[in-house]
């Protein structure tokens, strides 16, 4: 009885977080204009208006100039910070990955409004899709640290180790052992941190300049009824993209997990 209930609670769960998600695809395809049932019939033109859509491939764009350089950066100093926390005894190390999470409990429209005013009324720069960016790596890197010292506190140091009583330098074990061994994370890290920045709004809501990413088109489209239905058929390509780079990236970091049978070839 006590199982029968719980999975009753876990499929309502899943119902209700993911059944309004699933009518995304379905009224992209409807040929209707309006959100509404019974649908009127299937149609792709909804896709059509979407692919020749000017706008959306220039916030597209500014998407892609964005997420590249954030999930680079993030990744790279993500791999320094996991290093540094895995391999060196530093003193208040508990106290500085804490300081490191703290953009994930912060509420994002806390951290757009004082990023805004550090960026723009401190520092005196101009909102851009660099500010964007900065921002983007702010919120990408913890979940880089999190990913990248789970892979490298899960490999055998003796392999380094033997490295080193072998002779080789420093860097020469992290060229040729460390850095294999964590490839996997790294991936896993860059991909995520792609999806993080690619799907983020509220930081680019308030860093933004004159160029629009494509989650603040996607905003300023819906208060035009005419767009919805193209919009529904962004949302549905966002969705799949995201699934499809999610499920790739944790399929990367389990075959860097030692004795799954992803990393063993069982």
């Amino acid at each position: 009885m006590k199982s029968r209930g719980l999975g009753i609670y876990a499929a309502a769960y899943l119902a209700f977080i993911y059944a309004p998600i699933l009518l995304l695809p379905v009224f992209s395809f409807n040929d209707n204009p309006f959100v509404t049932f019974p649908l009127k019939g299937f149609t792709l033109d909804w896709y059509a208006e979407m692919a020749a859509n000017a706008q959306l491939g220039n916030a597209l764009r500014s998407s892609l100039l964005i997420v590249v350089p954030v999930a680079l950066i993030s990744t790279g100093l993500g791999l320094m910070t996991a290093l540094a926390l895995g391999r060196y005894p530093l003193r208040f190390k508990t106290a500085i990955l804490t300081l490191l999470m703290v953009p994930l409990v912060i509420p994002t429209l806390v951290l757009g409004v004082s990023l805004l005013t550090l960026l723009r009324g401190v520092m005196g720069f101009q909102l851009s899709l660099a500010t964007i960016a900065a921002g983007h790596i702010l919120l990408c890197l913890p979940y880089s640290v999190v990913i990248l010292l789970a892979r490298l506190d899960g490999f055998d140091r003796s392999l380094e180790e033997a490295s080193l009583d072998l002779g080789q330098s420093g860097l020469a074990t992290f060229r040729r052992i460390t850095l294999p061994l964590m490839m996997p994370a790294i991936v896993a890290s860059a991909l995520l941190c792609s999806v993080v920045s690619f799907d983020e709004f509220l930081l680019a809501f308030f860093l933004s300049g004159s160029d629009a990413t494509l989650p603040l088109y996607i905003w300023g489209s819906l208060r035009f009824p005419a767009k919805l239905p193209s919009t529904l058929a962004l949302g549905t390509c966002l969705l799949l993209f995201s699934f499809l780079v999610v499920a790739f990236a944790e399929w990367v970091r389990r075959r860097g997990v030692p004795g799954s049978g992803e990393a063993t070839g069982l």
